[in-house]
């Protein structure tokens, strides 16, 4: 499966934003704030004025890596989303938001969602009792991800297990902290979702 291998603090550098790809050492430990400027040879140059095309752009790879999805995926679920009923922009966050990697980060069982879409990678979780190891597997309300039981005796696992405790999950989420498990309540709306983006300029990207 192809997928990012570069310096991730460069991603961040680009779109001038915190995309939280490191999880939380981008909390104590963030290139960004050393060095704000844009990553090459002429990132520190006079900032030129982006036109409405490039701002489209710019927001939409913002998204796609935040979420850590390469192009051609991207582009199939943003295909889905246009065809579900309602808005296509806030439909493209949702499914974004119901791949299982990004659940696995959501539920605190992985410090990022790179890291997550790895244990995914390594058939460490079960969803509704079958181990799935498809990162980009779409759940459903009323699923449940589970630590899978030959997994839950790996100390990371048993490390884990003592952090969750301390850490809250969102509300469209729960999470069992003594079973490794977390349930989807319902698909979450625009509201629940605390994103830096514009999503509809992601919609008129793909729709110029």
């Amino acid at each position: 499966m192809a997928r990012y291998t570069g310096p991730v603090c460069k991603l961040c550098r680009r779109e001038g934003v915190k995309l939280f790809l490191k999880g939380d050492k981008c909390l104590t430990k963030c290139t960004l704030e050393r060095r704000n400027t844009r990553p090459g040879q002429h990132g520190a140059s006079r900032a030129r004025k982006e036109s409405g095309y490039a701002k489209q752009l710019r927001e939409k790879q913002r998204v796609r890596r935040t979420y850590g999805v390469l192009e051609r995926q991207f582009v199939k679920h943003f295909g889905a989303a246009a065809n579900r009923p309602g808005k296509t922009s806030e439909n493209l966050l949702q499914i974004l938001e119901m791949r299982l990697d990004n659940l696995v980060y959501r539920l605190g069982l992985a410090d990022s969602r790179a890291q997550a879409r790895q244990l995914v990678n390594h058939g460490h979780f079960a969803v509704n009792g079958r181990k799935t190891d498809i990162p980009s597997f779409i759940a459903k309300p009323n699923d449940v991800i589970t630590v899978r039981e030959r997994s839950k005796g790996l100390e990371y696992f048993k490390a884990r297990a003592l952090m969750l405790a301390q850490k809250g999950v969102p509300t469209w989420l729960s999470l069992n902290t003594n079973e490794l498990s977390g349930r989807v309540i319902t698909i979450p709306s625009r509201a629940d979702l605390e994103l830096p983006f514009d999503e509809q300029m992601v919609v008129e990207y793909y729709q110029r």
